[in-house]
């Protein structure tokens, strides 16, 4: 068994689009999904709002390396292009955990790094799985009780769009 949690993000062109080309290429083995959140960008400030979402992922077929294909698959569906670190995308897929999986291989490093100072992963993951935990760094309710407001206001719920 190979449950992993992805992190989805995109703030170009159709966004919401996007993220629904994201959850039906991972549909057969979607275990849950989060709703949609709109944040501010991270990293290179100077860029639209992303749409986010985090799904919850079980396939038996598929271990941490897998996920990480699957991924970059449908990145490439969305054609996107990696011309600037943090910048502008118009799907983002993160491998956040595999339960099980550590890794420091740059490649692929598991947990994803970042993830404990993200609301915009935790919100979402939190939402669909409130005991979850980041390998290593602890409860993810923990971690974004550490926070600032201002990093958890900026994950605000769009209830009128659903994946």
């Amino acid at each position: 068994m190979s449950r992993a949690v992805l992190s989805l993000g995109s703030n170009l062109g159709d966004r919401h689009g996007f993220l629904r080309l994201a959850v039906d290429g991972v549909r057969e083995s979607l275990v849950v999904v989060s709703s949609v959140y709109e944040t501010a960008a991270w990293g290179v400030r100077e860029q639209p709002d992303f749409l986010n979402a985090v799904c919850i992922v079980d396939d038996p077929d598929l271990d941490h390396w897998g996920w990480l294909r699957r991924a970059r698959e449908l990145e490439q569906a969305a054609h996107r292009t990696r011309e600037q670190r943090w910048g502008p995308r118009t799907l983002d897929v993160d491998v956040v955990t595999v339960d099980g999986v550590r890794s420091e291989d740059p490649e692929l490093l598991l947990p994803h790094p970042g993830t404990p100072e993200r609301a915009t992963v935790l919100v979402p993951w939190l939402e669909i799985d409130p005991d979850a935990e980041v390998p290593g760094h602890g409860r993810a309710r923990d971690l974004l009780a550490t926070l600032s407001e201002a990093d958890r206001a900026g994950v605000r719920l769009r209830d009128d769009l659903a994946l």
